[in-house]
């Protein structure tokens, strides 16, 4: 029973209220706030501050909340072991990744990796923006650039080359620029990571480094819209060539400024820090790291 609580605990949490949980688990909201109100009274503390409104965690929640799931997916674990056999890998991941990897790559991978282990299931969380992937208890994420976060445990497994590209439509309405410097002058697509705009693009000729800070009139959180824009000839976007290289090679795109190459950005796989992932978990993300690194 008190695993059983567990559970419902990390369910309203997850959800963000006691109702959204009941209505998840199939329960009735009173009984869902009295087995709280037991996992409370077991512990001796409050696990929850409630209001009419939302819910919010108390320090001892939060630590129930951070090691409990770890647990609990050990416990799941083990019982799938026993019942499915060693070898055998059942279970739920929750994975989160950027819009276009995702479904260039990512959705493919899943499938690959389904087909081999019918047990597995998959919940895929796509976005270009920050993921608070403990909050929302997210196995793993496939990540580009920086991490900020210093307590998630990455793994690193390549590097993404960046293209500047527009369409024909708007080169030929607004001339290709020749210099980096030039980008000043034209309407430049933006993406938007949380609160930081990616509005200082850097390029490399010759050893030497040329930062511009560019403009323009669209901004976005979510790449694959960034790319339907530079389709439409909108403006000239800075992508990824897991996201333009088809669009190049079949001439919608028109790639710029070969001389200047922009620098390539580190792609990784986080992980919660919890102590240990489940081995499901664990072969996905060697599954992953190898789709990755065969795509360069």
């Amino acid at each position: 029973m008190l695993i059983d609580n567990i559970s419902l605990f990390l369910l309203i949490v997850e959800k963000g209220s006691l109702a959204a949980a009941a209505r998840e688990a199939g329960l009735s909201p009173t009984t869902v706030s009295e087995r709280l109100a037991a996992l409370e009274a077991h512990y001796g503390v409050v696990l929850l501050n409630r209001t009419t409104r939302s819910i919010s965690l108390t320090e001892e929640g939060r630590a129930l909340f951070d090691g409990a799931r770890t647990v609990l997916s050990e416990v799941e674990e083990l019982d799938s072991r026993i019942r499915t056999g060693a070898t055998t890998l059942s279970g739920l991941i929750r994975v989160s990744a950027p819009e276009d990897l995702g479904r260039r790559v990512i959705s493919g991978a899943i499938a690959r990796f389904q087909a081999e282990h019918p047990l597995i299931s998959i919940d895929l969380h796509l976005s270009d923006g920050y993921v608070d992937i403990v909050g929302l208890g997210i196995d793993l994420a496939v990540r580009f650039g920086s991490i900020s976060d210093s307590s998630l445990r990455v793994r690193h497994v390549g590097s993404r080359k960046r293209i500047l590209c527009a369409s024909p439509a708007y080169l030929q309405t607004h001339g290709a620029p020749e210099t980096p410097a030039e980008l000043k002058d034209h309407n430049c697509l933006l993406m938007r990571f949380g609160q930081n705009i990616d509005n200082s693009w850097t390029f490399v000729k010759g050893g030497v480094k040329h930062v511009v800070t560019v403009s323009g009139n669209l901004i976005a959180n979510d790449g694959a819209l960034v790319r339907e824009w530079a389709l439409e000839g909108r403006g000239i976007a800075l992508k990824s060539e897991f996201d333009s290289a088809d669009d190049i090679r079949d001439g919608r795109l028109v790639a710029l400024l070969p001389d200047f190459e922009p620098p390539g950005s580190p792609l990784q796989i986080l992980f919660p820090p919890s102590r240990a992932q489940p081995r499901r978990v664990r072969v996905f993300a060697d599954h992953l790291t190898k789709t990755i690194r065969a795509l360069h």
